[in-house]
């Protein structure tokens, strides 16, 4: 089991995910701060999976899709609700809770084979 992915998987499981649960059901009753956590967030993912786009485009990497989906979509939906803040429309909080789900099946399914081909090889 490499242990990257296991904490890939548990940072998502464990931190994102609840904190993207939180804002979509909060919605314009989220603190203003986890707005700017947001918003610095957006950038940030934006930026780095952008660059490793764009890298992983030039090696001919197979994983570029996950790249340009935090890149194309995640990075951008955190940048404009923690932009729009209390303004934020329905969409962008239940496009978040959308988001949320499918990290958390994404992950935890990836956590099981883990865990399952872990198991097998031991």
């Amino acid at each position: 089991m490499e242990t990257s992915h296991l904490i890939l998987a548990l940072f998502h499981i464990l931190a994102v995910v609840p904190l993207f649960l939180y804002v979509g059901i909060q919605r314009a009753a989220t603190q203003d701060i986890v707005y700017t956590v947001l918003l610095v967030l957006g950038c940030i993912i934006t930026a780095y999976h952008g660059y490793k786009a764009f890298i992983r485009f030039q090696s001919g990497s197979p994983y570029l899709w996950v790249n340009l989906i935090h890149f194309l979509y995640i990075g951008p939906l955190l940048v404009y609700i923690g932009y729009k803040q209390k303004d934020t429309p329905r969409s962008g909080y239940e496009v978040l809770l959308l988001v949320a789900f499918a990290a958390l099946g994404y992950h935890l399914y990836n956590l099981v084979q883990m865990l399952s081909n872990h198991r097998e090889n031991h």
